[in-house]
């Protein structure tokens, strides 16, 4: 029998998508290159831009998966800075880790996003690409971020999001309706994909979720919308 996707609001809804996770990583880079061609890349580059690090400074990136984000900001804070990657997917960390070469300001490690294992204040900067529908619990993880923030201190969160106009909200829907599913199916893991558009959909709106970092005590909340209104950059400051 073929596996059925997570569903929020189910109370093995944590357990389920990092068992998802672990699963997919084997495939996760290929297929972030061929649902977005290759437009992740710059994606994640533009939200290493908004998090304003400086030289020497730290910064965590969660749900890092591979990486790839983790080392946009690495490239930010230098030799001198420290970048924390933390996923709750070992598989996926294990990716992460053959891919640092000679960057040794990251490191990566396991952590829950809703109970992180570190100090308060303990970053310049906190960073989410692609993760933060998949948190069983939005509100507690904004509030934990937050906790590890210094005063001052940016969050940036990189989603997918739903188009309001046409014919962008059409075309989004045909995509991740019909084409993602399939390319879930050739992938190996139809299940894994299937649940990609019932996440976003259960996801807050850009607006809500700038709504919801204001009511998390977050100020100077913005966000910029990319790729038609597909792909979404929030930012604020604790």
């Amino acid at each position: 029998m073929a596996d059925t996707p997570p569903r929020r609001g189910d109370e093995r809804f944590a357990g389920e998508v990092n068992t998802m996770f672990d699963r997919i990583s084997g495939v996760y880079d290929r297929m972030n290159r061929v649902m977005t061609a290759g437009l992740d890349r710059t994606w994640r580059d533009r939200a290493a831009d908004r998090a304003a690090l400086e030289p020497g400074q730290h910064a965590l990136d969660l749900c890092c998966g591979t990486g790839d984000l983790a080392f946009e900001l690495a490239n930010r804070v230098g030799p001198g800075g420290e970048v924390v990657g933390a996923d709750f997917s070992n598989p996926m960390l294990d990716l992460a880790r053959g891919k640092t070469g000679a960057r040794q300001q990251v490191r990566f490690e396991w952590a829950d996003a809703l109970d992180l294992p570190y100090e308060d204040e303990s970053f310049d900067a906190v960073t989410i690409a692609f993760g933060a529908r998949n948190l069983a619990d939005l509100d507690l993880g904004l509030s934990e971020m937050k906790r590890v923030l210094k005063p001052g201190g940016r969050l940036v969160i990189l989603e997918i999001t739903q188009p309001a106009r046409q014919p962008l909200k059409s075309f989004f829907g045909l995509w991740f309706d019909r084409a993602v599913p399939l390319l879930g199916k050739v992938a190996g893991d139809s299940a894994a994909y299937e649940y990609l558009p019932d996440s976003v959909r259960s996801f807050p709106t850009a607006d809500r979720l700038a709504a919801r970092m204001v009511e998390a005590g977050f100020s100077e909340v913005r966000w910029t919308l990319m790729a038609g209104g597909i792909i979404a950059i929030h930012s604020g400051v604790r």
